[in-house]
């Protein structure tokens, strides 16, 4: 990070990231004591309709949360995607550290969770999201901490890297129905996951390398 602004603006980010992400914990510890008592497992309770929409508009009002953290932290729109990034992962990987710290929950990475409920309730292994979170939190501070990077993504670029995600989301939601049918999910689609994320992740790299390259050749035709 070239100027204290930006490194400022990063740390930042991170305590933002930090306490969202205990207040999220915080809120599904309290849930899980009145409907879990004994501790979370699936089938899930089904909580009442009017409460299941409190908890819908809250998720909604964290990722506005995390989107306004996010556009005040950069610049320009790549810089404030990247600071988006970073956000979601920290708060995602913090909430997953309160429960272990408060429930010791999960038992293990391969532990079932509900990951989300718009528009349909996620569910797979907790290693799933921390997965992606920690790939987030990397890639958010390469691109937040290099703004002075020549970047000029091209629109098959957006839509490859978008595609991997939306496979991701495929295998989270591959099984919701054993949330609305209060059963164990039979199986997680890892295949399907490791599909996404790899397409994802390598075509960025990909089109960074590209970047870089075409850089590299631009400056070496400038005049000194």
């Amino acid at each position: 990070m070239r100027d204290t602004g930006t490194l400022g603006r990063y740390i930042w980010l991170w305590l933002f990231g930090l306490s969202l992400g205990w207040f999220e914990g915080a809120v599904v510890v309290y849930l899980r004591e009145l409907y879990y008592p004994d501790g979370f497992r699936f089938p899930v309770i089904i909580i009442p309709t009017w409460l299941a929409a409190v908890e819908l508009v809250r998720e909604a009002a964290s990722l506005l949360l995390l989107a306004a953290g996010a556009r005040l932290a950069g610049r320009y729109f790549l810089q404030r995607f990247a600071a988006f990034m970073i956000l979601f992962g920290i708060w995602d990987l913090v909430y997953y550290a309160v429960l272990k710290l408060v429930l010791d929950w999960p038992e293990s990475l391969a532990t079932w969770d509900i990951l989300f409920l718009l528009p349909v309730p996620w569910v797979g292994p907790v290693w799933a999201p921390c997965l992606i979170s920690i790939t987030l939190v990397a890639v958010g501070s390469y691109l937040y901490s290099t703004p002075h990077r020549p970047r000029a993504y091209r629109g098959s670029d957006w839509g490859i890297v978008c595609t991997g995600g939306l496979i991701v989301i495929g295998s989270f939601v591959a099984e919701w129905r054993a949330v609305v049918e209060e059963r164990v999910p039979e199986s997680y689609p890892a295949g399907l996951f490791w599909l996404g994320f790899l397409l994802a992740l390598g075509w960025f790299l990909v089109a960074e390398r590209r970047q870089r390259v075409a850089s590299s050749v631009e400056r070496s035709r400038t005049p000194s």
